[in-house]
Order: structure tokens, then C-alpha cells, then sequence
């Protein structure tokens, strides 16, 4: 039986299978960012332990969201997320360093590394599908958008331990 056309997938004007692969690289990247997360909002110790643990469960949860956005959009363009947690390390652009200083500004600035890395990266995927596949670009530019605010937020959070570290 022939497979029907779908438009959707046509209408994107990049190669779809290497738009594919990158977008599968993200999701490696959240589904990496959002364990990060996730363990580093148990593990953190220090002043500001609880706040900090607090934004660290709200940016897994975010992660997650992100994934979720990216999976879909890959079995949009006829492909496959990434099946096996074993890849998102082989396939991740940011990469994963296991926590070895649960003190909380090591942790903010561990985590503020990869924020500041995946920012990097989807303004480049940005870049990649600009007139060319809008509903991609909607979605990457949802997930940068939320990338600069957990950017943001570690920032502040660094900035107030500093001053809490010198009073």
C-alpha cells in the first residue's frame, strides 16, 4: 500500500532528515538537562539550600516540558526519538559532567554552564530552520526563550549567595 504525502513534512524547506538528527541531539541535551536538574535539586547543600532546590525542580520540570515539545516534533517529521537513555550521552551537545560539589554555588554554576551552552545551541538551531519550517522555529524559540529565563534565574541566585558569602 502507498504511504499517503504529508504536507507538513514537505513543506519544511531543509533537509528533514538532518533536521531530524539535530533535533534529536537537543533531546538528548533536555532529557540530560532535566536529570541534572532533577538530582542537583536533592543533592544541593549550603545557604539557600531550599530556594535553590526549589528553582532546580522547577527548571527539571521545564526540561521535561521541553523534551516532551521536541519528541513531538520529531514524530511530526516522520522520525524517531532517540530510544535508549544509553544515547542521549553519545548524542548530546552540551554533554553531561556528574555532580561532584553539591555546595550550592558550584551547583548553580554547573548548571549555569549548561544553560548558557543549550542558549548557544538553539539560537544555532534557530538560525538552521529561520523561514524555512516555522512550526520548528516556534518551538525552539519557546524552549531559548525559557533557557535565557533559567539563565536568568541562576544568575540572580548566584548574585544573592555572593552577597549573602561577603555580609
Amino acid at each position: 500500500m502507498e504511504q499517503a504525502t504529508r504536507v507538513g513534512i514537505t513543506i519544511v524547506g531543509i533537509d528533514t532528515q538532518e533536521l531530524i538528527k539535530t533535533l534529536n541531539r537537543v533531546y538528548a541535551d533536555e532529557w540530560i538537562a532535566y536529570y541534572q536538574y532533577w538530582l542537583c535539586a536533592k543533592l544541593v547543600e549550603g545557604p539557600m539550600r531550599v530556594e535553590v532546590a526549589a528553582e532546580l525542580e522547577e527548571h527539571a520540570r521545564e526540561e521535561h516540558k521541553h523534551a516532551t515539545l521536541l519528541a513531538d516534533r520529531i514524530i511530526q517529521l516522520g522520525g524517531t526519538p532517540l530510544l535508549k537513555p544509553a544515547d542521549w550521552h553519545t548524542h548530546a551537545g552540551c554533554g553531561y559532567d556528574a555532580t561532584r560539589n553539591a555546595y550550592v554555588q558550584a551547583v548553580l554554576e554547573e548548571n549555569l554552564k549548561g544553560e548558557q551552552c543549550a542558549i548557544q545551541t538553539y539560537h544555532r538551531l534557530l538560525a538552521m530552520v529561520d523561514g524555512k519550517d516555522p512550526i520548528t522555529y516556534d518551538i525552539i524559540l519557546s524552549i531559548l526563550a525559557d533557557e535565557v529565563e533559567h539563565e536568568h534565574d541562576l544568575v540572580r541566585l548566584l548574585t544573592s549567595l555572593r552577597k549573602i558569602q561577603t555580609t
